[in-house]
């Protein structure tokens, strides 16, 4: 379901884009080319500040939200998700949010207030809340990253996880094209 918000902001949606029926995207949200938006994922750009301003939701074009992600800020900040970006199942993306190009979010992972660099991989249930993690850094699951913790102690993306994230974007990419050319029968 694609609808205004109370301010009256429409989601502008690219024509390669595939939303599924069951996605609900509400407000000042830009979906580029070629994404896939899963079952039952809501992204919703509905509040503004103090001053009743409101920055946009951006997805890059080739990223992949799926099955039951919520993207939504706080007053109005604005979040955007880089190109061949994928946001796994059940994860939380709340601005303000930057997630760079090229990077993983794994299942249940929560984003907050946050930015997350280009090529990183957070893996399963993990936490980013409060700090600026940098390009090609590896989040192990359930990891808890904040403003106090030291970066030194994070690994750097390996081959394999980098290879495992482009598969993920590929796969969800094959989607897009597959779930646009049955679109009128669903």
């Amino acid at each position: 379901m694609i609808r205004k918000n109370p301010r009256g902001d429409q989601p502008i949606v690219h024509e390669s884009a595939f939303v599924d029926p069951t996605a609900i995207l509400c407000g000042r949200i830009v979906v580029h080319e070629n994404v896939f938006i899963g079952p039952y994922a809501v992204i919703r750009a509905d509040e503004v500040d103090e001053a009743g301003n409101m920055e946009p939701i951006i997805v890059g074009a080739h990223s992949n939200i799926q099955d039951g992600v919520v993207i939504h800020s706080k007053s109005g900040a604005a979040v955007t998700i880089g190109e061949r970006t994928s946001i796994a199942h059940r994860a939380i993306v709340h601005g303000p949010c930057l997630v760079g190009p090229d990077v993983f979010i794994g299942f249940n992972s929560v984003l907050f207030n946050c930015t997350v660099g280009a090529g990183c991989v957070v893996r399963h249930n993990a936490v980013i809340d409060g700090c600026n993690l940098p390009p090609g850094f590896y989040v192990p699951s359930t990891q808890r990253i904040g403003p106090r913790t030291d970066l030194s102690a994070i690994p750097k993306v390996t081959s394999r996880a980098s290879e495992f994230s482009e598969d993920v974007a590929r796969t969800n990419n094959s989607l897009v094209q597959g779930y646009k050319r049955i679109q009128n029968e669903l």
